[in-house]
Parts: structure tokens; sequence; C-alpha cells
């Protein structure tokens, strides 16, 4: 049984080829059509400003050189096509010949993308369970609802909207609903 979920892993590189490896990495995602397992790489790193003979001088500086992140769900197939990219030495994580590599926890990545300035987007919602809501768009639009779950990593709002006489669970974008 594959794990469908997505998650952070750490992919250990030849030293110097961070940047080689992100580039074929993500040219064989491309190729082999892994869009939908193989999601972002990112080369940990963060800018660093000197001031040399008066002149500022902005760099970028690897702060985990021979290591590649990358967000992927974890198959035989993803597996195997990170672990063949040329300059790839392996997977950080993973216990010994053919054991899966394990991810990272959610604040190690978020302590990472932070340093790198790049946050994830934090969305303030307006509503809570139980709210009335409109729905904006879509093929409910104009209905109202109840909602009934808010899932904040996705983004979506169970609703349950009155349509003929019943309660009918929908799934909505919270860009799709209003407080009434």
């Amino acid at each position: 049984m594959e794990n469908m979920e997505k998650n952070w892993y750490v992919i250990h590189t030849y030293s110097g080829y961070e940047n080689k490896v992100k580039t074929n990495l993500e040219k064989r995602v491309e190729t082999m059509g892994m869009e939908d397992k193989i999601f972002q790489v990112l080369v940990p790193e963060d800018e660093e400003t000197e001031i040399k003979d008066g002149k500022k001088k902005v760099s970028t500086k690897k702060f985990f050189p021979g290591y590649v992140l990358t967000e992927m769900i974890m198959t035989d197939d993803s597996w195997y096509v990170v672990r063949n990219t040329p300059g790839v030495t392996g997977f950080v994580g993973s216990s010994g010949q053919g054991a899966k590599p394990i991810p990272l926890l959610p604040d190690e990545v978020d302590a990472i993308l932070k340093r790198m300035g790049v946050e994830q987007p934090t969305i303030k919602v307006d509503f809570e369970m139980k709210d009335t809501v409109t729905v904006k768009e879509g093929p409910f639009a104009n209905f109202t609802g109840t909602i009934e779950h808010i899932d904040i990593d996705r983004q979506t709002v169970k609703v349950h909207v009155n349509m003929f006489g019943r309660e009918t669970p929908v799934e909505l974008d919270f860009t799709q609903i209003e407080k009434v």
C-alpha cells in the first residue's frame, strides 16, 4: 500500500551539485510525468549581505551544503526517480538498502522555509464552525448553508447546503463562500 501523503524529504547530493540536482530532478519530473508525485525541489539557502570596499554585495549562501529538499508523495516510482537523478547520493533518514526514507516533521520544514524566506502563506479565516455562509460561485452559487468542517491545510470547508428540502454536504474553497 503506497502512502499518498505529501511530505518533505531531504536528499543528499555531491557537495556543490545542489543546484544541478534541483535542475536535473525538475527535468526528470517533467519528462517522466511525475508532476502528481514530486512537487517542489528546494536548495536550502539564504541571502547574505556583506559590505566590501564600501560596496554592498548580496549573495546567496547554502545553509545545508550537500542537501536538497523535495516535497513529494513517496511511492516506489517517485523514490526511484529521485534516487536515480544524477548527483543524488541518497535520501537522508533511510535505514539501509531499500528502506523508504523518513519525512521531515512539519515544524522542521517551516523553520527551513522561514529561514529561506519562503514562508508558507498563512490564511486568516474569518469564519468558524456552524457559521451560516452564502456560496458566491460555482454550481451552488446563491445557496446558503452551515459550515460543518474547516480544512485549513486544503483551504476548503464542508458546508451543508439546503437543497430540495434536504441538507446536502458540499466541499467548497474558502474563496467560494462569504459570511451571511
